[in-house]
């Protein structure tokens, strides 16, 4: 596949052009949105910039590549409800915060994607019969599990939003105004 990073230690250049054609510097050769996934997979560095202006365009061209994978299938990793809130925070006074909040969650269960492969693994084992692809999503009796990571990212993130919302009202408060004091 590509290299990570060109002779001077940056990331690989892709140039898009205005016919929407994409080309790996680092290859000398034409790529298609599927080769930078899977570049992504495999964890080459690589930085997107329009041929004609220079600007740098990596991240509408990576979120293009996760609105493909999520148009691929069934097998989505963005829910609808996820997605909803997400949009609801554009011009909202966490804005600021929630991408990294979002960073942070992610590299925290990045780090610990393995002990949760293993814990899903053993769920099989101790369900036979389930579809291997929901197996181990409601069990909870291997630490760290998914319900606990859960948990504790909600409580951080519900800590934070907190931190931000207006006077004093908790987070997940009736949307329409002011909760009402007993009379």
């Amino acid at each position: 596949m590509a290299k990570t990073k060109n002779q001077a230690g940056e990331p690989t250049v892709i140039k898009k052009y205005a016919n929407r054609r994409l080309y790996d510097t680092g290859r000398s050769s034409y790529v298609t949105l599927e080769d930078l996934c899977e570049m992504v997979k495999e964890g080459h560095d690589f930085v997107v910039k329009d041929a004609k202006s220079g600007e740098d365009i990596t991240r509408s061209v990576l979120t293009q590549i996760i609105l493909d994978q999520e148009n691929k299938g069934e097998d989505n990793l963005l829910p609808i409800g996820f997605l909803r809130n997400l949009i609801s925070f554009y011009g909202d006074s966490v804005q600021q915060v929630v991408p990294n909040y979002l960073e942070t969650t992610l590299d925290v269960f990045v780090k610990n994607q393995e002990r949760v492969r293993e814990q899903i693994n053993k769920s099989f084992e101790n369900m036979p019969g389930m579809n291997p692809n929901m197996q181990g999503m409601f069990t909870g009796t291997t630490p760290p599990s998914i319900e606990e990571l859960n948990r504790k990212n909600m409580e951080m993130f519900e800590r934070t939003m907190k931190m931000f919302t207006p006077f004093g009202m908790a987070y997940g408060a009736d949307q329409d105004g002011p909760q009402e004091e007993n009379k």
